[in-house]
């Protein structure tokens, strides 16, 4: 069965535009600077639980002690 010429090059056509979309999708999602966003984010987020971020201040107090100590002596 033979298909007339027209509609193979609207399928054609059809068929571009959605491997253009596709790749537009992933190249959005695979940019850069957003991979970069959302590790900042997620690292932001980390550090503000208290379970990370008392011990973190408690940690930077105890070596600018230390520090202070030891220029001090």
């Amino acid at each position: 069965m033979a298909r007339d010429p027209e509609t193979i090059e609207r399928e054609i056509e059809k068929a571009r535009d959605a491997l253009a979309s596709t790749l537009d999708q992933l190249g959005t999602k695979a940019s850069p600077k957003r991979l970069a966003d959302s590790a900042k984010t997620s690292v932001r987020s980390k550090l503000d639980e208290p379970k990370v971020k008392f011990p973190l201040i408690g940690i930077g107090a105890l070596i600018g002690f230390l520090l202070l100590r030891k220029l001090f002596r």
